[in-house]
């Protein structure tokens, strides 16, 4: 990325463009601690800032080219969901003007965009859960028939509805890809206590927004979230410091969103998510590694309008 086109983006920004793209966020007299594959992440003391870029990866590839409105879409539907769900979160406030004063320079750039979070301890778990067969699950079921160590039936096909949701987690890994984890290999990264408060918090919070979204006409194939507690308070204990739910929530870039009027088993269904990308990237001669190639504009404006209709959606708000 050339710093030009990261200060143009900014700039438009602040000018108020709501078209503008934040490919990386340069927010002076904060003191940047991290950027993933989408977030920036900025120290405020107690508390940190969670600026959502509009950075798209796929494949564990950071693509060169923005999605138009991806990060506000991925707070707005956070702080939405945080809002609803009944598990304890590290939300403090989606609001920049709630947030303290060093945040204010920064506030259009950062309206819609940011969320001022608790400081956790992230336990080194990606809690996937899945209420359906498909991705890798699908391609682990067809060649083992359980995934993660968990038996399915005979006879399932792709997108078929499970019996009941499952928790399939993986490692966090800093780079490269997530691996598969039984459910032992969790039990032995953060106690069995834990690890089955993580499973049963992580499918109950499924079954929550599942069911919320179907009132809205989509079906929520798989999510995948994150935990964490207090620091300094103890990792293995769930009842002196239960698991707090942390990061992006049910976002269309960490869940499989489907219509459910267009459902029907048996093959890939259409969605909400960046899989339209990912699609598009299998019809290239691209062996998956950096750098990404860019995306045509029809692809990121498609994407981007993706984006935009899942939040409309679920929220039953008009994208503004």
């Amino acid at each position: 990325m050339n710093d030009r086109r990261e200060e143009g983006a900014i700039s438009r920004t602040a000018a108020g463009d709501p078209g503008a793209v934040m490919v990386q966020s340069e927010l002076n007299g904060l003191k940047l601690i991290g950027r993933g594959k989408v977030r920036d992440i900025y120290d405020l003391g107690e508390h940190i800032l969670i600026v959502a870029s509009d950075r798209l990866s796929a494949f564990d590839v950071v693509l060169p080219d923005g999605i138009p409105d991806k990060g506000r879409v991925l707070t707005r539907l956070s702080v939405f969901w945080f809002g609803i769900l009944d598990a304890p979160n590290h939300l403090v406030t989606g609001d920049v003007r709630k947030m303290p004063r060093e945040v204010w320079p920064h506030i259009e750039a950062l309206r819609d965009r940011v969320m001022l979070v608790r400081r956790l301890k992230i336990f080194p778990i990606e809690c996937v859960v899945r209420g359906y067969l498909s991705g890798s699950g699908w391609s682990e079921y067809k060649e083992k028939g359980s995934i993660c160590g968990i038996p399915l039936p005979k006879g399932l096909v792709e997108s078929d509805k499970l019996p009941e949701p499952i928790f399939t987690p993986t490692t966090k890994a800093a780079a490269g890809h997530d691996l598969p984890m039984t459910f032992e290999e969790v039990v032995a990264t953060v106690g069995e206590a834990r690890a089955k408060e993580l499973r049963d918090r992580t499918i109950a919070v499924y079954r929550q927004a599942a069911d919320y979204a179907r009132t809205k006409g989509v079906i929520i194939c798989d999510t995948k979230f994150e935990w964490g507690i207090p620091v300094g308070a103890p990792q293995g204990d769930p009842k002196a410091a239960p698991a707090v739910l942390a990061d992006e929530v049910l976002t269309p870039d960490s869940s499989r969103f489907w219509p459910a009027s267009q459902y029907k088993p048996g093959k890939g269904q259409p969605s909400f998510d960046k899989q339209y990308v990912r699609d598009y990237l299998l019809t290239l001669k691209w062996n998956k590694q950096p750098p990404g190639p860019k995306l045509p504009q029809e692809v990121i404006d498609r994407t981007s309008a993706k984006y935009r209709e899942i939040f409309e959606l679920l929220t039953a708000r008009k994208w503004a």
